[in-house]
């Protein structure tokens, strides 16, 4: 264990140290993100289509937008890590961990009181039904409340997978995903003696799951045992540092908003259509979200290994680091795709009998396969560039692609040419493939080598 935790990334194997970040990631994202959605969707189920779609919409589309600032910042603060890390300069990496979760908990004091005041306007611009809004309005209040724990939880990971250590991040996230779901359970059918809150429990349960995992995560943290060792003065707020942090959050946090707008137009779309159209997509949603899952950490380890590498000097590794990714990430994104197309018939009988609610969903994770084909070197490129802190290009070519071309063609397809759903779901292959081409040309020119980081503040 202390041998994966403190592997020198900068030297030696890069297929090692790729396993070394990845495998760890990997089995992150399966237990908090895999496993965690389906058990999570199969305990919701059993409350109704309706309440499926009032959590899903809230997960995947409202609460999406503040995740997407989230991911910006831990993009942010994982390249400028990494970067200090292949410097060995441990002060800097310290102190951008510090202000990375000084900003973490403004921003959660921020959706929280936003949650409060405004669930009922937020779900209601979803476009959906009023038994779903009398549902998830409370759902919606719990979930943005206790968002400290879900916030807290990415920025740690972020911190932490950029120092090179991908180990203990996995450990914490088993004893959050069984800790979640078993209160879950407990919570929505009244389980263990506990009052029987129905939707609401969903919140609750995971708040508790977190609640334990911020205990652990401030002993990691603040016990001087791991890469990471936050101290008190790296909690006093550096505006140089945190100017740099924002600085390189916002184009990836505006890059991921064009995926979640375009998200929740589709939600409104499909609810043209009907109630069970608007179930189909959200089940399918979720669905369509455990192949990324299970990659999207393997490109995120080849951030780490391209800011590391550039840190160290060493650009040609920085290279390599790419290839390797590309090779591996391709391999296993491919073969997920396979197994969504044959298997996507079985998968949504698990959560709905409604032959409609079937046949839309297996169409659209017919078109999400296709689409993993492209997101397979996609998910590599944008995230080596910002590994390497090139996060404005990719955000402008991300942006074209999802906002002026699909969610344009997509009316076209749908309502023009009178498509249906499916013109929905052929517009978002096409925009990953734009995607895909324009940002792997950008990386091509190997003008990101040549970027330098600010990894001091004023009081680093």
């Amino acid at each position: 264990m202390s041998r994966l935790q403190n592997r020198d990334h900068t030297q030696g194997s890069l297929f090692s140290s790729l396993l070394t970040l990845a495998l760890p990631l990997v089995a992150t994202s399966l237990c908090g993100g895999v496993i965690f959605q389906l058990v999570d969707l199969k305990l919701i189920s059993g409350l109704g289509d309706q309440s499926v779609t009032a959590v899903v919409v809230t997960n995947q589309s409202l609460r999406q937008l503040f995740f997407m600032f989230v991911m910006g910042g831990s993009f942010g603060a994982q390249s400028l890590i990494a970067r200090a890390s292949g410097e060995a300069d441990s002060e800097a990496a310290d102190h951008v961990a510090g202000q990375t979760f000084l900003l973490g908990f403004w921003f959660s004091i921020f959706v929280g009181l936003l949650g409060l005041f405004f669930a009922q306007e937020m779900l209601g611009m979803m476009n959906v039904s009023a038994q779903v809004l009398e549902i998830g309005v409370p759902y919606v209040r719990l979930v943005f409340a206790l968002s400290f724990g879900f916030i807290f939880m990415n920025l740690f990971n972020a911190v932490l997978n950029g120092a090179g250590d991908t180990t203990t991040p996995l450990l914490i996230t088993i004893v959050s995903t069984v800790t979640s779901l078993l209160a879950e359970w407990a919570l929505i059918y009244g389980h263990l003696g506990l009052p029987e809150l129905g939707i609401q429990g969903v919140a609750l349960g995971v708040s508790v799951g977190q609640l334990g995992s911020i205990g652990l995560m401030a002993y990691v943290l603040f016990g001087g045992n791991g890469r990471i060792h936050i101290r008190r003065r790296h909690m006093h707020a550096d505006w140089a540092l945190l100017r740099q942090l924002s600085k390189l959050a916002w184009p990836p946090s505006v890059q991921l908003i064009g995926g979640f707008v375009v998200t929740v137009f589709f939600i409104r779309f499909m609810g043209d259509f009907g109630e069970k159209a608007q179930a189909a997509y959200s089940i399918g949603l979720r669905l369509s979200m455990l192949a990324p899952m299970i990659c999207f950490p393997l490109a995120g380890a080849v951030a780490t290994l391209v800011g590391q590498a550039l840190g160290a000097g060493n650009v040609p590794r920085a290279w390599r680091a790419i290839g390797i990714g590309l090779i591996v990430h391709v391999t296993i994104m491919w073969s997920l795709a396979l197994l969504l197309f044959w298997f996507r018939l079985p998968l949504l009988q698990m959560f709905t009998n409604d032959p409609q609610v079937i046949e839309i969903g297996e169409s659209m994770l017919g078109w999400q396969s296709a689409s993993f084909v492209i997101l397979a070197f996609s998910f590599v490129f944008f995230r080596a560039l910002q590994g390497a802190g090139d996060m404005l290009v990719p955000m402008i070519m991300s942006l074209f692609a999802s906002v002026i071309l699909t969610i344009p063609l997509g009316l076209y397809l749908t309502y023009e040419l009178e498509m249906g759903p499916q013109g929905l779901f052929l517009a978002q292959f096409i925009s990953a493939l734009a995607s895909a081409l324009m940002t792997g040309s950008w990386l091509a020119t190997g003008r990101w080598t040549r970027i330098r980081l600010q990894t001091h503040g004023s009081s680093a």
